[in-house]
């Protein structure tokens, strides 16, 4: 049995970027030589792109967490580090991208191709040679490359297709669309038969087709969550149109059509509101008298109502010209969804830091930033300490230790960088 998967939450990680490298010239005929650390290169960004031979989110249940590449380290000789590959994520037409934080809607792929920015990559870390001025001609230290953004996404699918199939469990809609349209469903004989929105083509007499979903049966309740048709009434309200499949050879044709557009109104008044085109099927299996009194029932409620037998095609010719008709008049509806700004794709400062007191004398200083100054800072070189404590005092460091209790002597550490501090 296949499964539908119309939302996935997922991990996903830009890019770090390579740190600076601290290096000098050394070449015979070159006088004093000079810095020659070359830059890092910046992180991968991560996209998100549409992909119209994508139908479901199934491949997000496999794979969770996706990884932008690491930007290189700076080299000597001035050679900068490589740039590390951005990700682009494949997903399907109609998907909509959030941030389960607060809730925000930051993207509505709607048309193929279309890309969005979910998390830029790091910014690489400059050489020393980018730090060498007239004053200070030998630079002893480097930048560390920008940490990349670590964010969880959620993902939704609203399908996009012309005309929207609806109609009780059995009704026949997986009989049609495999008639008039390529698409080639699992079609077996009891309730809720399709568990996943077949979407199939249907060419036209001009050359061109439009899409047609089959959508899964909806029952009495469903708005409210009963059953299995309220996981897909959202993929309904970017048809243009729908056509209402009701089986007349079931005991309460009429009832039947009624509960489900009962169930379209509940759940929003632009479906409630949607033209319908009625197709009356299985009228294979009634007598000829009762197509009859069907077919006056069902003009109270429409004019476009169609006698049609999906399982032996009478009539499907003319009902398929007609629909084809009311596609090429319906515009698509403009269906905008409110895109609030992203700001945190692009949210990679990790200047906070948090000071803990490791025993009666040790403080330990933890920050993402203050790492990654720690891990380019060599201790053997004075020029590379004083800018470190520089930063450190730029950054208040120094006054949050005071305020945690430290006093002269004690010990402060910060990754592989031990001292012992005086105020």
């Amino acid at each position: 049995m296949s499964v539908f998967l119309d939302k996935a939450k997922i991990k996903i990680l830009s890019g770090r970027g390579g740190n600076g490298a601290v290096a000098w010239r050394r070449e015979k005929y070159v006088d004093k030589g000079g810095p020659a650390g070359g830059d890092g290169g910046r992180g991968g960004d991560v996209y998100f792109i549409a992909d119209a031979d994508m139908t479901t989110l199934m491949d997000f249940q496999y794979q969770s967490i996706y990884k932008a590449e690491n930007g290189e380290n700076g080299r000597p000789k001035s050679q900068h580090g490589k740039g590390g590959k951005d990700l682009y994520i494949k997903v399907p037409l109609g998907t909509v991208v959030k941030d389960p934080e607060n809730d925000k809607i930051i993207a509505d792929l709607t048309e193929p191709e279309a890309k969005v920015l979910v998390a830029k990559g790091g910014r690489g870390g400059r050489g020393n040679a980018r730090f060498a001025t007239a004053q200070k001609r030998a630079p002893q230290f480097c930048e560390p490359g920008e940490p990349g953004i670590e964010r969880e996404l959620e993902l939704e699918l609203k399908l996009i297709a012309d005309v929207g199939l609806l109609g009780m469990p059995n009704a026949g809609k997986s009989t049609l669309i495999s008639v008039i349209s390529s698409a080639k469903p699992k079609i077996a004989d009891y309730p809720f038969t399709t568990l996943v929105p077949h979407l199939g083509v249907v060419k036209k007499i001009s050359g061109d087709g439009f899409v047609v979903a089959d959508i899964p049966g909806l029952i009495e309740g469903a708005s409210e969550g009963t059953g299995l048709g309220h996981e897909f009434l959202r993929h309904v309200e970017r048809c243009r149109f729908l056509i209402h499949v009701v089986d007349i050879s079931q005991e309460d044709p009429v009832g039947n059509y009624k509960k489900i557009n009962e169930e379209l109104r509940k759940h929003s008044q632009r479906l409630g509101e949607l033209y319908q085109i009625i197709a009356l099927n299985k009228i294979d299996a009634v007598f000829e008298e009762q197509k009859e009194e069907y077919l006056n029932k069902f003009k109270e409620f429409s004019n476009d109502v169609f006698l049609i037998s999906a399982a032996t095609k009478e009539n499907i010719k003319s009902f398929v010209d007609f629909v084809s008709q009311k596609v090429d008049e319906i515009p698509k509806p403009d269906f905008k969804i409110d895109i609030d700004e992203d700001f945190a794709a692009f949210d990679n400062d990790d200047s906070s830091y948090s000071v803990y007191k490791l025993d009666k004398n040790t403080y330990s200083v933890e920050g993402g930033k203050l790492i990654r100054l720690a891990n380019v800072t060599d201790t053997r070189n004075i020029d590379q300490l004083y800018r470190f404590q520089n930063i450190m005092a730029s950054m208040n460091v120094y006054e949050a230790l005071k305020e945690a209790g430290i006093k002269d002597g004690d010990v402060v550490k910060i990754g592989h960088i031990q001292f012992e501090y005086y105020d």
